[in-house]
């Protein structure tokens, strides 16, 4: 099973999870300073929140998460057949070890990913940049968390 990932830029990642929690009816599955994600079985969704109170958007990224590596691995080969020009990322993002591709879109960074193990760190920062310069994918700091593609 596949489900939509929506990464959103939060001012208040209390108020947030609040929100969420009632809108969902559920707690989220992984909840650590500045971030939290909602497991979302109906419908399919990872909902991903950072605390972000001067972002210039709320949309962080988009992305897919599938069951396996074999799954990403194929998308890439997809994707670059395409002429998207996915960029490997695969390391430790979010909380979690994770095998996967990013991309820029039309709207936002994206990634598709699988999460192979959870981690006690966020991770570490991308070498993937966009049009901006900026980091599209585990931009982080030591003072917060602020991206994850």
């Amino acid at each position: 099973m596949s489900r939509v990932q929506l990464a959103l830029n939060v001012p208040d990642i209390d108020e947030a999870v609040d929100f969420y929690s009632k809108l969902f009816a559920a707690e989220p599955a992984k909840r650590r300073s500045g971030y939290a994600n909602f497991a979302i079985a109906d419908p399919p969704l990872k909902l991903v929140l950072f605390e972000k109170a001067d972002a210039d958007t709320r949309l962080n990224h988009l992305g897919v998460e599938v069951m396996s590596t074999d799954e990403v691995s194929a998308h890439q080969v997809r994707l670059t057949s395409e002429g998207l020009a996915p960029v490997d990322e695969s390391g430790t993002c979010c909380f979690a070890k994770q095998d996967k591709v990013c991309f820029v879109g039309a709207a936002a960074a994206s990634e598709i990913y699988t999460v192979l193990e959870d981690s006690e760190t966020f991770g570490q920062s991308s070498a993937h940049v966009d049009d901006r310069g900026e980091s599209a994918c585990c931009a982080s700091s030591s003072e917060s968390v602020t991206s994850c593609c």
